[in-house]
């Protein structure tokens, strides 16, 4: 038990340090995912693989396809294939912690269950006008698209490495995150960008609606600051947030969020996407060919 339902991490000195409902979010979907995509396939109930049957009863169905209400909540634990749970738990440990240890574990996970949901009612409302025929949904991306827009709220001026080399603040890449998802909505592939959007959305009502949640984020400078650079805004000060005081800096890789199986217009393997950082730590990003650059930058956003 932690007082007042408070727990803040004081390092990284082994699993137990970890807020509660992160710890035990990144357990579950871990299990869950191992249970569901390795073993279940070798079950078979009648002329079905056990993996499909879950599949039909808890990943989000459309409302006319044998939608139930707690797909809701149980497709957010349920996920495709490895990079697919692990760029989300990567997310989730990264931009969770701080908030989780910030908030307590009841509000933070009502929050991100809460973003989850919204996600799978924006999908499942507006899909149907963008798309003929909607497949089964899973993962928890759009409860993490939320924790992003949180982290970007309480935290827009935190900088957040790019491979560990370029620093971005965190209100510019993950509004730049934003705004992708937005601008691919329509697009052919696996990925509800929708959930997404969901998730982000629902993440800005309650933070805009909950008054106990102090942000230190002016939507306005930021638009402002975008137009005019070096540009101070408009009349009004920042909300001052207790905790975001002389912030230290969080060195992140940049992640992403799902994994398109339809996207090969460049073939990017690990080793050489090693090779090149390797490079750049030794001679500097100045001195790759066009060729590497767009490698990175098509490893960058592969989603």
């Amino acid at each position: 038990m932690y007082p007042n339902d408070s727990y803040r991490p004081s390092g990284f000195g082994g699993f137990s340090l970890f807020p509660p409902v992160i710890k035990n979010l990144l357990l579950i979907n871990f299990v869950v995912f191992l249970v569901y995509n390795i073993l279940l396939p070798f079950i078979k109930v009648d002329y079905y693989t056990a993996d499909r049957i879950i599949t039909r009863y808890f990943a989000l169905m459309p409302f006319d396809s044998g939608f139930y209400v707690w797909q809701l909540i149980s497709y957010q634990f349920l996920h495709g294939d490895f990079w697919h749970i692990f760029f989300n738990m990567f997310a989730l440990w990264m931009f969770g912690m701080e908030i989780e240890s910030m908030w307590g574990s009841k509000k933070f996970l009502i929050y991100y269950l809460s973003c989850g949901i919204g996600g799978a009612l924006l999908h499942m409302i507006l899909s149907p006008m963008l798309f003929d025929r909607m497949a089964p949904t899973v993962g928890a991306s759009g409860a993490i698209f939320g924790i992003m827009l949180a982290f970007a709220m309480l935290f827009p001026n935190r900088y957040i490495f790019i491979y560990f080399l370029i620093p971005v603040k965190a209100k510019y890449l993950i509004a730049f995150l934003i705004l992708l998802e937005f601008l691919s909505v329509g697009d052919a592939g696996f990925i509800a960008r929708l959930v997404h959007l969901g998730g982000a959305l629902t993440g800005f009502a309650f933070l805009m609606f909950d008054r106990s949640t102090r942000t230190n984020f002016d939507f306005r400078r930021m638009v402002d600051s975008f137009k005019k650079p070096g540009a101070t805004g408009r009349s009004g000060q920042f909300r001052k947030n207790p905790y975001s005081q002389k912030e230290p800096v969080r060195e992140a890789e940049f992640y992403e969020i799902n994994k398109n199986k339809n996207d090969n217009d460049i073939e990017v393997t690990q080793e050489e996407i090693d090779r090149i950082l390797d490079k750049i730590s030794q001679s500097g990003y100045q001195n790759l060919t066009e060729k590497e650059k767009r490698i990175l930058f098509e490893a960058s956003k592969k989603s």
